[in-house]
């Protein structure tokens, strides 16, 4: 598959330059894509969520009231979880959140989310990007004559660019990444990709392996 490159003004270069099919046209994996995307959210979780049980509320151990005669239920402790402030019953712990995927269920999903791109005709590739400084005003102006201003859009630089990313960082609908930074969950999560050709020379060699 072919793609036209274009500069940032989002004319035609007069060169094409061809997706790998090894990685822009293999067959969706529904189910690595599913894995991956799964991993990664949950990643996002800290784990940090903590109740105090039973045993671990500051309280006297004594028993509060005789156990017959009150007219009502027993009890035998001011940490009863049926008591305001007592213990919480099988309350939140702090616990890690973290999926095992193996490398290659997560090279194939990625390799199938960037297939399901191509196939929908969502990539562009651009000249190597350079802005003289951080300008959001330009950085609109590039998204606008590349006809995906009203799109969520994942740019894929092929190294770090301060004055891109500063540039885009005030844009809620985009995100400016390296190609070593990209995974399944941002590429799915875009309805447009715009890749630096440096970028897809290292996605390429990358994921071909």
């Amino acid at each position: 598959m072919k793609v036209a490159v274009v500069d940032i003004n989002g004319k035609e270069t007069g060169r094409t330059i061809a997706l790998d099919k090894a990685v822009f046209g293999v067959e969706p994996n529904e189910h690595a894509l599913y894995l991956d995307v799964k991993q990664y959210l949950a990643h996002q979780r800290q784990g940090t969520h903590k109740a105090k049980e039973r045993a671990e509320i500051t309280g006297s151990t004594r028993k509060i009231k005789k156990q017959k005669g009150t007219g009502t239920a027993r009890a035998g402790s001011i940490k009863n979880p049926l008591f305001r402030g007592g213990g919480r019953v099988f309350g939140p712990r702090v616990r890690s959140y973290d999926q095992k995927v193996n490398k290659n269920v997560k090279r194939l999903a990625r390799k199938s989310a960037l297939s399901l791109k191509a196939k929908a005709k969502s990539i562009t590739v651009i000249e190597n990007v350079q802005f003289d400084a951080p300008k959001t005003k330009v950085f609109q102006a590039a998204l606008t004559a590349l006809g995906i201003q009203d799109k969520k859009s994942l740019w894929i630089m092929g190294a770090s660019n301060q004055n891109v990313y500063l540039s885009s960082r005030n844009l809620p609908s985009t995100e400016v990444v390296t190609n070593d930074e990209i995974n399944t969950y941002r590429i799915m999560n875009a309805q447009h990709l715009v890749l630096d050709e440096s970028a897809l020379t290292a996605i390429e060699a990358n994921l071909s392996k």
